[in-house]
């Protein structure tokens, strides 16, 4: 890590500032190079901001700047960083950045400022993970769930697991190596009750990943009913655009409508479906079996009925089809009356909760809300403190130790050899150390950090 290494760390397009970003042990004597004004940035004091101009080899200037140094070692990558804040636009920052290269330092790669970071031990793996889920983050419960990651929530959960299995691991090979000295032995009982407890602790934290892949994927909905009950409306609601044509014509819908948004914090993947009805028409037909296909796949669905109109076979079909599911029956169309058929509805609705909604005057939408934060438990999330697994890779290591920890204390019951159920203590060992980077592959390490943007 010897080379100072420069990128735009803005998003490319106009904009009021742009900001070029350098790390390295010459980041300062570089900046010196093209950096012209009354200051020497090698004589400012760290964590400063410096007006000047860049130019560029022919001593021309090339733009109006802020300059901010700061030294290391209280730095994101605990190294050397100068940040170069540019107008915005494509010509004046990448005019500043070839201006840096040219005075020394290399084009960043993918994620490399917070490879070094890492690397140089200022945040562990998931914490750079972290980084970039803040920056993909679409919601408010995402943004929440990475900055406590950032700040090492998970981190010390993990790292507070694995140091009792290590030391557990160290007692059970002392006592293997060396069985004639005067030691004080641990008992297979230990083993067992360690063992235990990490793995109920590893098991909490794997019972957080459903909520955790819906905090950053979205809860995955589809709006159903038979035609003409208002989902494409009651989608445009949510969405607060028109995103599907409404008309009073049955079976308007033919095809899979999509729409990520996010409702009052609670992220939602929507999917608009056809009418599921008995239908000889053949576009129409399709639309209906991939309605059908779409209960199937979907985490949550909201069953739409038209509380204006009759409560007949078709609507007690989709409440069939989408039996078993965690769904919300609204009953739509409040604006035109009181509807006549919700006794009929809840007989049918094996004790889902129905909602009286109108979706063209929003009448009742909030208590959806409130439903889904029930349904999901989100609000506890809220409200809780502790580490939420989001991750695929992370759940995966839990996996990986948990089942290993519940194979030491299967082995215990079974009265193996410690030396055995000390192979399992290993393997979960080494699992959690992948969470924090501690024994992670370094091909695992170049695949998470090229997933991140140059500049990052």
């Amino acid at each position: 890590m010897e080379r100072t290494i420069a990128a735009i760390s803005t998003p490319v397009g106009t904009g009021g500032i742009a900001v070029v970003r350098m790390s390295g042990n010459d980041a300062v004597a570089i900046a010196d190079k093209v950096f012209f004004s009354k200051d020497k940035l090698a004589e400012c004091e760290t964590h400063t901001v410096h007006y000047g101009f860049i130019k560029n080899e022919a001593g021309e200037k090339i733009d109006e700047v802020l300059v901010t140094v700061m030294k290391a070692p209280r730095t994101f990558t605990r190294e050397d960083v100068v940040e170069i804040s540019t107008h915005g636009g494509f010509s004046a920052s990448n005019a500043v950045l070839d201006a840096l290269i040219r005075a020394g330092a290399y084009p960043a790669e993918a994620g490399e400022f917070t490879k070094r970071a890492f690397l140089n031990g200022r945040i562990d793996l998931s914490q750079a993970e972290a980084v970039i889920d803040i920056i993909n983050s679409t919601n408010a419960l995402a943004q929440k769930n990475a900055v406590s990651q950032l700040e090492g929530t998970l981190s010390r959960e993990i790292k507070e697991i694995r140091e009792t299995l290590v030391y557990l691991a160290a007692q059970m090979q002392v006592t293997i190596d060396y069985p004639d000295e005067d030691l004080e032995d641990i008992t297979v009982d230990d083993i067992r009750r360690v063992s235990q407890s990490c793995g109920e602790k590893v098991n909490r934290l794997l019972m957080t990943a459903d909520s955790g892949r819906i905090i950053r994927d979205g809860i995955k909905t589809a709006i159903v009913g038979k035609p003409n009950v208002g989902k494409s409306s009651l989608l445009n609601s949510l969405a607060r655009e028109e995103r599907a044509i409404v008309t009073d014509i049955a079976g308007t819908t033919r095809d899979i409508i999509e729409e990520y948004i996010n409702l009052n914090g609670i992220p939602l993947a929507l999917t608009d479906t056809a009418g599921i009805r008995q239908t000889e028409d053949k576009v129409e037909k399709i639309g209906v079996e991939k309605s059908k296909k779409s209960i199937g796949e979907a985490d949550f669905v909201i069953v739409m009925i038209d509380g204006s109109s009759f409560f007949d076979d078709e609507d007690i079909e989709v409440l069939r089809a989408t039996k078993g599911k965690k769904r919300v029956i609204l009953i739509n169309k409040t604006d035109l009356g009181e509807s006549k058929y919700i006794e009929a509805v809840k007989a049918k609705a094996d004790s889902s909760p129905i909602i009286e909604v109108s979706t063209k005057t929003g009448e009742g939408l909030n208590l959806l809300t409130e439903e889904i934060k029930r349904i999901y438990e989100l609000g506890a999330i809220e409200r809780s403190d502790g580490a939420v697994i989001t991750n695929m890779r992370h759940k995966a290591a839990l996996i990986k130790a948990g089942e290993a920890l519940d194979r030491t204390v299967e082995a215990i019951d079974m009265n193996m050899p410690s030396d055995i159920a000390s192979i399992d203590i290993n393997i979960a060992i080494e699992a959690l150390g992948e969470i924090t980077g501690e024994t992670v592959s370094d091909d695992i390490v170049t695949a998470i950090f090229h997933s991140f943007c140059v500049g990052k």
